[in-house]
């Protein structure tokens, strides 16, 4: 059986920042507020008219991560995009990305677990690399919040906390020891409610929903049990790393660095704190970018990477929780 590693990474971001003193100006909210309860003090989102879309951010995102990975776009055998926010109801991003790449016939998928949605990807990006069926995979997380959110008093507890952006990792074979040590998934089914955006979909079109919805309860905008969220990321975080660790042997000692996704500050902090972890050894950009979902992972690495907190043979955690609930954890020897 082969191993995996990562090559080659990239990530883009909106020019359009926008502050919790900005958003203060749509809705009851205010900086210190926004800040105390989620570490965010700022977040990229789209502007209308520049050109970017959840597609076209993750191509930016890979274009970069394939550059550095120093290999031809026709030598990417799959490409893997986790998103929640697609440009199409179909057919998926990762077509775009092969149409926009100018890749002639390569396999494409989508996955949906939101935050949990690069880390399975790089699962899927890695089995298929382990058992020998692709040698170059490309994996993409990218989210266009902004098009999407309720920014006013109804959704502001939800609405301040996501922004727009992308990341993405291409894997390859590895003739060593470095790599992809192990992935570990897990979901829980029974809290979809929890956080979730249902609808439109085909069980209801937008007629039916305009009409059966009072304004105050409109199900075409995000919702989150903020609390419950909270109670539960915070033990599956410390479970599914824990598990990982166990499964190579490994003890939280061994950590160099942490990458968590980024859903709020002090979530990051507490596991920090249970692992025993310097600030040196986790990297948290909530601050700045907000709550990108399946794009946090991946920007959040590649930002470390290109600061030079990763270096050769350190051990890397990456671990997420979201809607679904849905929860993962991937083991690297960098």
């Amino acid at each position: 059986m082969y191993q995996s590693k990562i090559i080659g990474l990239g990530k883009y971001v909106p020019d359009n920042i926008v502050t919790n003193d900005d958003l203060s100006k749509l809705m009851d909210t205010s900086n210190e507020w926004i800040q105390e309860r989620t570490g965010i003090q700022e977040r990229r989102h789209i502007k209308k008219g520049d050109g970017n879309s959840t597609a076209i951010m993750g191509l930016k995102a890979a274009k970069q991560a394939i550059d550095r990975a120093e290999i031809n776009k026709d030598e990417i055998d799959l490409i893997v995009f986790a998103t929640l926010s697609p440009d199409y109801y179909f057919p998926g991003c990762g077509v775009q990305i092969q149409e926009k790449l100018g890749i002639k016939t390569c396999p494409a998928l989508d996955v949906r677990n939101q935050c949990s949605g690069f880390v399975y990807g790089i699962s899927v990006a890695d089995q298929f690399i382990k058992t020998g069926m692709y040698k170059n995979v490309l994996v993409i997380g990218s989210e266009n919040h902004s098009g999407g959110l309720d920014m006013t008093n109804r959704s502001r507890h939800v609405s301040v906390i996501f922004g727009d952006g992308a990341g993405a990792a291409v894997l390859t074979r590895s003739d060593d020891e470095s790599g992809i040590l192990s992935t570990h998934l897990h979901s829980q089914g029974e809290y979809i409610d929890e956080l979730s955006l249902r609808g439109p979909s085909t069980e209801k079109w937008v007629p039916e929903i305009i009409a059966e919805n009072p304004q105050e309860d409109i199900p075409y905008y995000p919702k989150m049990n903020g609390q419950l969220v909270f109670k539960n990321a915070v033990v599956r975080f410390s479970e599914v790393i824990n598990e990982g660790l166990d499964f190579n042997g490994l003890k939280k000692e061994n950590i160099d660095m942490f990458i968590p996704h980024q859903a709020n500050l002090r979530i990051s902090q507490f596991i920090q704190k249970k692992l025993g972890l310097e600030d040196t050894q986790v990297h948290n950009n909530i601050q700045k970018y907000g709550n990108t979902t399946a794009a946090s992972i991946p920007i959040a690495l590649t930002e470390a990477w290109e600061k030079g907190k990763i270096k050769k043979g350190d051990l890397v955690v990456l671990a997420a929780f979201g809607s679904g609930f849905t929860w993962g954890s991937v083991i690297i020897r960098w």
